[in-house]
């Protein structure tokens, strides 16, 4: 079905200001929505409470407005504009949550306005705990024990129905807000009355925790005509008990058999085709049982997110420029990829490196502040790397990371001894990847390491080889006796000239090891973000460097 022709105007709603959990990562999505729908010709009108956003840019939208974001202000957009659509799904849960007060109170209606890229339906089914817990159960998906509580006597019931550890999930909140581990009777008051009161609707979900197990995230695009598009799989280096947007994450899925994949990419498919009538973009979150593999749902978001910002960058397919295309009525196969510029858009990427996401947190600012990670996030933001193995993205991700870092190590810093290190591991904290490579530098473990922490013994063994190799090269008393083998395989496992420097001491500078291994011929190649692993030839500028 090609485009709606009758939508001529849109409106964009924005995700106000930048607040833990509810980034920037919107104002990407947003921008790139509305330069699609400006594409084809469509009047594009956004409102936004944030200035400091490039999506509020005078050259964005033939009309930006910087007003709060209520319902009385997009009441004021529509009697002064002709809008005939309303797209919620870049601005994050603040949109979707503004978007259904505004369906509640019959504006849409009202003003002849109608919802693209999700529906109430959708919205509902997907932040209303208990509404997506009896849907999952209709579509025959697993989720974990659950009650939907209103009142705090409700949920203390429930919790002892239920058994410890638990967690406490708000209905319509964004990061984790409100919610959190209970891991025994003295903690349930706080936190019940904590996840009332975040929530819009007053409503919690009492859960029964699966700490411990694996977290799985998977990007869909859905048309009109009902076809499916899984961009990226993407998995969480840390098991469940750390919120997503505070966990390591990895592209694509390094330890997920095809079995398991199989099973969640059915059980995404019938989730989204069963969420409403609409397209556009989704993320779902699965949680799986290492020992046996079995999988339970965790969430379903209906729009663009963190993740799908993370994905689109990972993969190279704009997901929020053609969610947007997709919202105004085209169908995937009619959309040519934005890459190759030939094949068209309904494909699933092929990547043939590794992405590493890896959070940024800024307690230092925030004096007293707890920073054991948990169910709500903390972080502040993200680094991104690219690399053809883990070893070599993880590194990259650790030197982007501005807090004296150099690759994965804090070289003299870390003055831990191996039972604080030990300690340190039992609680997931921002610098855990630092202490695993401590703790195995000290000769700790995988298995030990395995026990304390949960994380799944493949990344473990993979941060053992870097650490294998730091030890073989700490046994060179200068630059010259770096063969080139070894040369060439610390390249591509990501270690940087600086940190080479430093395994050598004082007597030589990351400029020598550089001036050393161009002599040898090791230097940097480039390789392209083509989305189809070479497949197809790609007209794509976006390129990563590595050593090859």
């Amino acid at each position: 079905m090609p485009k709606d022709l009758s939508i001529k105007s849109i409106l964009i709603i924005g995700s106000g200001p930048i607040i833990i959990g509810q980034a920037c990562e919107f104002d990407y999505s947003g921008s790139q929505a509305a330069r699609s729908l400006r594409e084809e010709g469509i009047k594009v009108i956004l409102i936004n409470s944030n200035p400091a956003t490039i999506m509020t840019d005078p050259i964005m939208a033939d009309k930006v407005y910087l007003l709060p974001l209520t319902v009385e202000s997009i009441e004021q957009i529509l009697k002064e504009n002709q809008i005939d659509a309303v797209l919620p799904t870049m601005g994050g849960q603040t949109a979707l949550n503004l978007c259904k007060e505004a369906d509640e109170l019959g504006i849409w209606t009202e003003y002849n306005v109608r919802l693209v890229g999700v529906d109430i339906k959708a919205i509902n089914k997907a932040e209303d705990r208990e509404l997506f817990r009896q849907y999952m159960i209709e579509l025959g998906i697993p989720v974990a024990p659950a009650k939907t509580a209103n009142s705090f006597l409700e949920g203390k019931e429930f919790a002892q129905e239920i058994g410890f550890p638990l967690v406490i999930r708000p209905s319509f909140t964004l990061g984790g807000t409100g919610g959190g581990f209970v891991h025994s009777k003295d903690e349930l008051d706080a936190a019940l009355n904590r996840g009332l009161t975040a929530s819009p609707i007053h409503e919690v979900l009492v859960e029964k925790a699966v700490l411990g197990w694996k977290e799985y995230e998977l990007e869909l695009l859905r048309d009109a005509n009902d076809n499916v598009t899984i961009i990226c799989t993407v998995e969480n280096l840390d098991p469940m008990g750390v919120h997503t947007g505070d966990s390591i994450t990895v592209a694509p899925a390094m330890t997920l058999s095809d079995t398991a994949f199989q099973l969640m990419r059915n059980a995404a498919l019938r989730m989204m085709r069963g969420l409403g009538n609409f397209a556009g973009g989704c993320n779902v979150q699965f949680a799986l049982n290492p020992e046996t593999e079995e999988i339970i749902a965790i969430e379903i978001n209906p729009r663009v997110s963190r993740s799908s910002a993370l994905a689109s960058k990972a993969t190279g397919y704009p997901i929020a420029k053609i969610a947007a295309k997709l919202a105004i009525g085209y169908n995937l196969d009619e959309l040519k990829n934005q890459i190759t510029k030939t094949t068209s858009a309904f494909f699933e990427p092929t990547l043939d490196y590794v992405i590493v996401k890896i959070p940024r947190w800024n307690f230092d600012k925030f004096k007293g502040a707890d920073d054991t990670l948990g169910l709500q996030m903390k972080s502040v933001g993200e680094v991104m790397a690219i690399g053809r193995t883990f070893t070599e993205a993880i590194q990259k991700a650790c030197q982007s990371l501005e807090n004296e870092a150099i690759g994965l190590g804090y070289y003299g810093k870390s003055l831990m001894k191996s039972e604080e290190i030990l300690e340190s591991l039992k609680y997931p904290k921002w610098d855990r990847i630092f202490r695993i490579k401590d703790a195995l530098m000290a000769g700790v473990s995988v298995s030990t390491i395995h026990k304390l922490t949960l994380i799944d013994k493949w990344f473990l063994y993979q941060v053992q080889q870097i650490v294998d190799m730091e030890k073989q090269l700490l046994q060179h008393e200068n630059v010259n006796q770096i063969s080139k083998e070894e040369m060439m395989k610390a390249k591509q496992m990501g270690f940087s000239d600086l940190q080479l420097a430093k395994f050598i001491g004082n007597k030589c500078t990351d400029d020598e090891v550089y001036e050393y291994r161009k002599a040898m011929g090791i230097t940097r190649v480039y390789k392209m973000v083509d989305t189809c692993a070479a497949e197809f030839e790609s007209k794509t500028n976006y390129f990563y460097s590595t050593f090859g």
